[in-house]
């Protein structure tokens, strides 16, 4: 059973990583964490990913606010590890997520960037309800979803 938990000193030190030709497209473990730590003041949040006991992967996001002022939370980090990967762990974990992001209820959207390429990606956030927004950033695609 898929399940989140946030991290802590006793869960942060596990060896989860994607495939070499994958790195380009999702950032490391250690980039996640100090993101969370970066933007702790800021609503993030950041995860590993189990089935049942074993650590599969890891989800990052925080609140954000574009020019206008308006707040939407920013699904920044998400990957499954290389050994987990064509199992369905993904989707059901990225579900988890956003069902956390409906119980805060602090925003009514959520937004993220997938990299060019990342073919997997996009067809699950597709698949979630995410729609391509015409924002893009260099090699990244802008998507956002309704939480309502």
């Amino acid at each position: 059973m898929i399940r989140l938990e946030t991290v802590t000193p006793d869960n942060w030190r596990y060896d989860l990583s994607v495939a070499e030709d994958q790195k380009h497209f999702v950032a490391s473990s250690a980039v996640i964490l100090a993101r969370a730590y970066a933007y702790r003041d800021h609503g993030g949040r950041a995860f590993v990913i189990y089935n049942d006991e074993t650590p599969v992967g890891m989800a990052f996001y925080c609140d954000w606010f574009n020019e206008e002022g308006e707040g939407f939370y920013n699904f920044s980090q998400f990957f499954i590890d290389k050994k987990y990967q064509r199992r369905g762990f993904g989707l059901k974990a990225a579900e988890l997520v956003l069902d956390m992001m409906r119980e805060e209820g602090k925003f009514d959207k959520v937004v993220l960037c997938y990299v060019d390429g990342a073919d997997a990606a996009r067809e699950m956030y597709k698949k979630l309800g995410f729609y391509h927004t015409g924002d893009d950033y260099e090699d990244e695609i802008g998507m956002e979803m309704p939480l309502k």
